[in-house]
Protein backbone atom coordinates (compact mmCIF):
# COMPACT_ATOMS: atom_id res chain seq x y z
CA UNK A 1 0.00 0.00 0.00
CA UNK A 2 1.57 3.65 -0.73
CA UNK A 3 -0.31 6.75 0.02
CA UNK A 4 0.18 10.25 -1.35
CA UNK A 5 -1.51 13.47 0.17
CA UNK A 6 -2.95 15.98 -2.17
CA UNK A 7 -5.13 19.60 -1.90
CA UNK A 8 -7.13 20.26 -4.83
CA UNK A 9 -5.58 23.71 -5.50
CA UNK A 10 -6.82 26.43 -8.44
CA UNK A 11 -4.97 24.46 -11.05
CA UNK A 12 -6.55 21.24 -10.37
CA UNK A 13 -10.31 22.99 -10.64
CA UNK A 14 -12.76 23.26 -13.33
CA UNK A 15 -14.54 26.96 -14.16
CA UNK A 16 -16.84 25.54 -10.82
CA UNK A 17 -14.06 24.96 -8.53
CA UNK A 18 -14.81 21.07 -8.96
CA UNK A 19 -11.61 18.91 -9.13
CA UNK A 20 -10.96 17.83 -13.09
CA UNK A 21 -11.33 14.12 -13.89
CA UNK A 22 -7.95 15.15 -15.89
CA UNK A 23 -6.15 16.31 -12.26
CA UNK A 24 -7.22 13.15 -10.75
CA UNK A 25 -6.12 10.55 -13.15
CA UNK A 26 -2.74 12.79 -12.45
CA UNK A 27 -2.95 12.04 -8.65
CA UNK A 28 -3.56 8.71 -9.55
CA UNK A 29 -0.85 8.06 -11.58
CA UNK A 30 1.48 10.04 -9.04
CA UNK A 31 0.66 7.80 -6.33
CA UNK A 32 0.87 4.48 -8.60
CA UNK A 33 4.16 5.59 -9.64
CA UNK A 34 5.68 6.28 -6.49
CA UNK A 35 4.68 3.03 -5.06
CA UNK A 36 7.41 1.40 -6.74
CA UNK A 37 9.52 2.74 -3.62
CA UNK A 38 7.52 0.32 -1.81
CA UNK A 39 8.66 -2.99 -3.15
CA UNK A 40 12.74 -2.82 -3.36
CA UNK A 41 12.54 -5.91 -5.51
CA UNK A 42 10.03 -5.09 -7.94
CA UNK A 43 11.87 -1.83 -8.70
CA UNK A 44 15.58 -2.94 -8.92
CA UNK A 45 14.43 -5.99 -11.08
CA UNK A 46 12.79 -3.75 -13.75
CA UNK A 47 16.02 -1.49 -13.31
CA UNK A 48 18.25 -4.74 -14.03
CA UNK A 49 15.81 -5.94 -16.81
CA UNK A 50 15.22 -2.49 -18.64
CA UNK A 51 11.64 -3.03 -18.19
CA UNK A 52 8.78 -1.10 -17.21
CA UNK A 53 5.01 -1.56 -16.09
CA UNK A 54 2.83 0.30 -18.65
CA UNK A 55 -0.96 1.36 -17.76
CA UNK A 56 -3.28 -0.68 -20.51
CA UNK A 57 -6.52 0.04 -19.36
CA UNK A 58 -8.33 2.21 -16.11
CA UNK A 59 -12.23 1.55 -14.91
CA UNK A 60 -13.21 5.08 -12.79
CA UNK A 61 -15.87 5.24 -10.49
CA UNK A 62 -17.10 8.76 -10.00
CA UNK A 63 -18.64 8.77 -6.33
CA UNK A 64 -18.32 12.62 -5.86
CA UNK A 65 -16.22 15.58 -7.56
CA UNK A 66 -14.51 17.19 -4.50
CA UNK A 67 -14.08 20.70 -4.48
CA UNK A 68 -11.48 23.70 -4.37
CA UNK A 69 -9.29 23.36 -0.78
CA UNK A 70 -10.39 19.89 -0.09
CA UNK A 71 -7.57 17.46 1.59
CA UNK A 72 -7.43 13.91 -0.48
CA UNK A 73 -5.71 10.85 0.21
CA UNK A 74 -4.89 8.39 -2.92
CA UNK A 75 -4.11 5.19 -1.71
CA UNK A 76 -3.06 2.58 -4.46
CA UNK A 77 -2.79 -1.20 -3.93
CA UNK A 78 -1.92 -4.43 -5.77
CA UNK A 79 -4.38 -7.24 -5.81
CA UNK A 80 -2.99 -9.70 -8.09
CA UNK A 81 -0.81 -10.13 -10.57
CA UNK A 82 0.45 -12.67 -13.37
CA UNK A 83 3.63 -13.22 -15.43
CA UNK A 84 2.71 -10.06 -17.97
CA UNK A 85 0.23 -8.06 -15.69
CA UNK A 86 -0.54 -6.70 -12.56
CA UNK A 87 -3.80 -5.23 -11.24
CA UNK A 88 -4.27 -2.66 -8.73
CA UNK A 89 -7.15 -0.43 -7.18
CA UNK A 90 -6.24 3.40 -6.61
CA UNK A 91 -8.73 4.75 -4.71
CA UNK A 92 -8.97 9.17 -3.93
CA UNK A 93 -10.44 9.55 -0.47
CA UNK A 94 -11.47 12.71 1.31
CA UNK A 95 -10.84 13.98 5.06
CA UNK A 96 -13.18 11.53 6.30
CA UNK A 97 -11.92 8.66 4.83
CA UNK A 98 -15.15 8.15 2.31
CA UNK A 99 -13.94 6.97 -1.63
CA UNK A 100 -14.43 10.00 -4.37
CA UNK A 101 -13.14 7.92 -6.80
CA UNK A 102 -12.97 4.56 -6.96
CA UNK A 103 -10.53 2.66 -9.52
CA UNK A 104 -8.92 -0.46 -11.23
CA UNK A 105 -6.26 -0.76 -13.55
CA UNK A 106 -4.04 -3.43 -15.63
CA UNK A 107 -0.81 -2.68 -16.02
CA UNK A 108 1.35 -4.94 -18.75
CA UNK A 109 5.22 -5.53 -18.30
CA UNK A 110 6.92 -4.39 -21.10
CA UNK A 111 11.23 -4.58 -22.33
CA UNK A 112 11.85 -1.44 -22.60
CA UNK A 113 14.08 -1.31 -25.83
CA UNK A 114 11.78 -3.74 -27.79
CA UNK A 115 7.89 -2.47 -26.28
CA UNK A 116 6.96 -6.04 -26.02
CA UNK A 117 5.85 -8.07 -23.04
CA UNK A 118 8.02 -9.47 -21.25
CA UNK A 119 7.50 -12.39 -18.49
CA UNK A 120 8.65 -11.48 -14.91
CA UNK A 121 10.21 -13.97 -12.51
CA UNK A 122 7.96 -16.30 -10.10
CA UNK A 123 10.53 -14.94 -7.47
CA UNK A 124 10.03 -11.32 -7.98
CA UNK A 125 6.32 -12.10 -8.64
CA UNK A 126 6.52 -13.82 -5.10
CA UNK A 127 8.20 -10.94 -3.41
CA UNK A 128 4.91 -8.62 -4.18
CA UNK A 129 2.66 -7.45 -1.26
CA UNK A 130 -0.73 -9.07 -2.36
CA UNK A 131 -3.42 -7.10 -0.58
CA UNK A 132 -7.37 -7.24 -0.75
CA UNK A 133 -9.80 -6.52 -3.61
CA UNK A 134 -11.60 -3.22 -2.89
CA UNK A 135 -15.24 -2.94 -3.20
CA UNK A 136 -16.03 -1.58 -6.50
CA UNK A 137 -17.93 -2.22 -10.05
CA UNK A 138 -15.80 -4.24 -12.29
CA UNK A 139 -16.44 -4.02 -15.61
CA UNK A 140 -14.84 -5.55 -18.72
CA UNK A 141 -11.64 -4.24 -19.63
CA UNK A 142 -12.16 -4.16 -23.45
CA UNK A 143 -14.09 -1.82 -24.74
CA UNK A 144 -16.78 -3.18 -27.76
CA UNK A 145 -16.99 -0.89 -30.71
CA UNK A 146 -19.48 -1.27 -33.11
CA UNK A 147 -18.56 -4.25 -35.13
CA UNK A 148 -17.82 -2.16 -38.79
CA UNK A 149 -16.06 0.09 -36.54
CA UNK A 150 -12.56 -0.57 -37.59
CA UNK A 151 -12.95 -1.66 -41.27
CA UNK A 152 -14.41 2.11 -41.92
CA UNK A 153 -12.07 4.61 -43.45
CA UNK A 154 -14.51 7.56 -43.89
CA UNK A 155 -16.06 8.98 -40.92
CA UNK A 156 -18.84 11.28 -40.89
CA UNK A 157 -17.80 14.61 -40.05
CA UNK A 158 -19.72 17.07 -37.27
CA UNK A 159 -21.61 18.72 -39.93
CA UNK A 160 -23.04 15.31 -40.52
CA UNK A 161 -26.83 15.19 -40.25
CA UNK A 162 -25.91 11.70 -38.32
CA UNK A 163 -24.76 12.36 -34.76
CA UNK A 164 -24.58 8.90 -33.65
CA UNK A 165 -20.78 8.78 -35.15
CA UNK A 166 -19.08 11.98 -35.99
CA UNK A 167 -15.09 12.46 -36.70
CA UNK A 168 -13.64 15.37 -34.89
CA UNK A 169 -10.89 17.67 -35.58
CA UNK A 170 -7.20 15.67 -35.56
CA UNK A 171 -5.35 16.73 -32.95
CA UNK A 172 -1.23 16.85 -32.76
CA UNK A 173 0.76 15.20 -30.03
CA UNK A 174 2.76 18.22 -28.37
CA UNK A 175 5.87 18.16 -25.98
CA UNK A 176 4.03 19.65 -23.33
CA UNK A 177 2.16 15.99 -23.54
CA UNK A 178 5.22 13.65 -23.37
CA UNK A 179 5.98 11.93 -20.21
CA UNK A 180 9.85 10.55 -19.03
CA UNK A 181 8.38 7.22 -21.12
CA UNK A 182 8.70 9.07 -24.17
CA UNK A 183 5.12 8.66 -24.60
CA UNK A 184 2.32 11.01 -24.34
CA UNK A 185 0.83 10.55 -20.62
CA UNK A 186 -1.73 8.38 -20.03
CA UNK A 187 -3.94 11.23 -18.66
CA UNK A 188 -3.58 13.67 -21.75
CA UNK A 189 -6.08 11.24 -23.91
CA UNK A 190 -8.84 11.43 -21.61
CA UNK A 191 -8.06 15.47 -21.21
CA UNK A 192 -8.47 15.31 -25.27
CA UNK A 193 -11.32 13.14 -24.97
CA UNK A 194 -13.08 15.32 -22.30
CA UNK A 195 -13.03 18.33 -24.97
CA UNK A 196 -15.44 16.82 -26.87
CA UNK A 197 -18.31 15.53 -24.55
CA UNK A 198 -21.10 17.91 -24.57
CA UNK A 199 -20.91 20.74 -22.27
CA UNK A 200 -23.64 19.26 -19.29
CA UNK A 201 -22.33 16.12 -19.99
CA UNK A 202 -21.16 14.77 -16.36
CA UNK A 203 -18.75 11.79 -16.12
CA UNK A 204 -20.10 9.04 -13.58
CA UNK A 205 -17.88 6.54 -14.90
CA UNK A 206 -15.19 5.83 -17.18
CA UNK A 207 -13.42 3.09 -19.05
CA UNK A 208 -9.96 3.56 -20.73
CA UNK A 209 -8.18 1.03 -22.43
CA UNK A 210 -4.59 1.81 -23.76
CA UNK A 211 -3.74 0.11 -27.26
CA UNK A 212 -1.05 2.19 -28.88
CA UNK A 213 0.82 4.75 -27.48
CA UNK A 214 1.29 7.77 -29.15
CA UNK A 215 5.16 9.64 -29.34
CA UNK A 216 5.97 12.92 -30.36
CA UNK A 217 4.77 14.92 -33.60
CA UNK A 218 1.90 11.71 -33.98
CA UNK A 219 -1.48 13.14 -35.32
CA UNK A 220 -4.79 11.70 -33.35
CA UNK A 221 -7.83 11.37 -34.87
CA UNK A 222 -10.48 11.78 -32.91
CA UNK A 223 -14.17 9.87 -33.14
CA UNK A 224 -16.99 10.21 -31.32
CA UNK A 225 -19.53 7.55 -30.92
CA UNK A 226 -22.98 8.63 -28.73
CA UNK A 227 -25.08 5.73 -27.41
CA UNK A 228 -28.28 5.92 -25.10
CA UNK A 229 -26.07 6.26 -21.79
CA UNK A 230 -22.50 6.44 -22.69
CA UNK A 231 -20.15 8.37 -25.08
CA UNK A 232 -17.24 6.66 -26.80
CA UNK A 233 -14.24 8.74 -27.90
CA UNK A 234 -11.81 6.51 -29.88
CA UNK A 235 -8.67 8.23 -31.13
CA UNK A 236 -7.31 7.46 -34.07
CA UNK A 237 -3.28 6.65 -35.21
CA UNK A 238 -3.63 6.58 -38.60
CA UNK A 239 -6.10 3.48 -39.34
CA UNK A 240 -6.01 1.77 -35.50
CA UNK A 241 -7.54 3.03 -31.86
CA UNK A 242 -4.55 4.23 -29.71
CA UNK A 243 -7.15 4.72 -27.15
CA UNK A 244 -10.77 3.77 -26.63
CA UNK A 245 -12.13 6.14 -24.01
CA UNK A 246 -16.06 5.63 -22.35
CA UNK A 247 -17.99 7.65 -20.65
CA UNK A 248 -21.15 7.23 -18.46
CA UNK A 249 -23.50 9.60 -17.50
Amino acid sequence: MFTLDFTVTTSCCDSNGNLKLFSALQMMQDCSEMWIDTEPVVKDYFKQQDMAQILASRQVEVVRVPKFKERLSVTTTVYDIEPMFGFRNTFIRDECGVPCYKTWSMGAFVDKSTGKLKKIEQSVMGSLTIEPKLEMEYKERRIILPKDFETLHDFPTKDSPDKTVVACDPVSVKRSAIDYNNHMNNAEYVRIAMDLLPEDFKVRGMRVEYRIAAKLGDVLKPILITQEENVIAVLMLEDKPSAIIEFSR
